[in-house]
């Protein structure tokens, strides 16, 4: 029962991509996130998530948002930051008719604003899904 129960949290860490011994900043963390994906991010890695506090160079930020947060563009600009190159953010928001859920098209809005490249979106539990966005090839090509 356990090994099944594991197998559950490792794919959700292999749906976001998230490879062993990444460094994992989170952002946005409040008492609605989804623990299972969190100790499945944690296990993935073997280490405890970064807060948003932290000041590493990360391979890949998980984003809590919700409707109520502020300003995603200056969030996900602010989440650049610690960003590596080829890193990855996935904003998590609350899905259609869940508090706090976010219209898919201020998502599109703000990630066009912040310079970013959505590239794809996933259902990861019953309450959230999750957006993946990217630098745009062009301007890593540019550094």
């Amino acid at each position: 029962m356990v090994a099944a129960e594991d197998a559950g949290k490792i794919g959700v860490a292999d749906r976001l991509g998230i490879e062993p011994g990444a460094v994992v900043q989170e952002i946005g963390w409040d008492e609605d996130v989804d623990d299972d994906l969190r100790a499945a991010v944690e296990e993935r890695i073997g280490s405890e998530l970064l807060d948003e506090d932290d000041d590493e160079v990360v391979d890949v930020v998980l984003m809590w948002w919700r409707d109520e947060d502020g300003d995603l563009a200056d969030a996900l600009i602010n989440a650049t930051t610690p960003l590596a190159d080829e890193g990855t953010i996935w904003v998590l928001t609350p899905k259609t008719g869940r508090p706090g859920h976010v219209e898919p098209s201020d998502i599109a809005e703000a990630v066009s604003t912040a310079g970013l490249a959505q590239t794809s979106n996933i259902n990861m539990s019953g309450d959230w899904s999750a957006t993946r966005l990217v630098s745009p090839k062009s301007a890593k090509s540019k550094r």
